[in-house]
This record gives structure tokens, sequence and C-alpha cells, in this order.
């Protein structure tokens, strides 16, 4: 698998997606959540150097998502039926309405796509 880099302020990462994979996500969680969001990948594919199967999304969206539960769901799978793929796809949404717990956290160390 070619994985893709990004370079930012902080450092050089790279994850463990295809560039393919990069665009379908990115592409996708817009069409679910429309264009002001920030699309993070987090967890073990946020690391080059740890292993692990899911595919960890944050979306950080502006204002309030309604049906936030809908639209994971929504999203996690309009990704695999693209892609082709049987990863598992856990989605994270953060909105002006979320309380912050751990998990939020996480996803706002990710690497934006």
């Amino acid at each position: 698998m070619s994985t893709v880099t990004i370079s930012s302020s902080r450092k050089e990462a790279k994850m463990r997606i295809t560039p393919h994979q990069r665009e379908v996500i990115v592409r996708t969680a817009r069409e679910v959540f429309g264009d002001d969001i920030v699309v993070r990948l987090f967890g073990s594919r946020a690391d080059d150097n740890k292993k692990g199967g899911d595919i960890d999304l944050f979306i950080d969206a502006r204002g309030v998502v309604p049906n936030k539960t809908k639209k994971a769901i929504s999203l996690a799978s309009k990704i695999s039926i693209k892609m082709g793929d049987t990863i598992p796809i856990d989605v994270v949404i953060k909105d002006d309405k979320t309380d912050i717990k751990l998990i939020h956290q996480e996803g706002m160390k990710g690497l934006a796509l």
C-alpha cells in the first residue's frame, strides 16, 4: 500500500491510506456534511509506525449537525461502498454543541485530509 505524506508546520507525517482512499474520504464527507468541515484521520492509520486495520475519521463541523449518528453511519457506509473495501470505518463528529470528551480531543490531534 502506498502512503500519503502530509507536510505541516508541526511535522511531516505519513498516513496508512492511499491517495485514492484520501480522495474518496474527503469527497464523501463533503457530500454528507457540506463544505464547511475539516476531515481528520486519527488513530493507528494516522501513524505510519503503528498497525491496525480500521480507519478513524474526525469530522469537525461548524454550526450544529442534525442527526449526527445517522450521518456518521451514512458516511462510513458510503465510503466503504465507494472504496469497495471491508475496512471498518469509525466516525467521530464535533459540532458547535458537542461536549468535548477524550475521543474528540484525540480526533482534534489527527491529520487534516
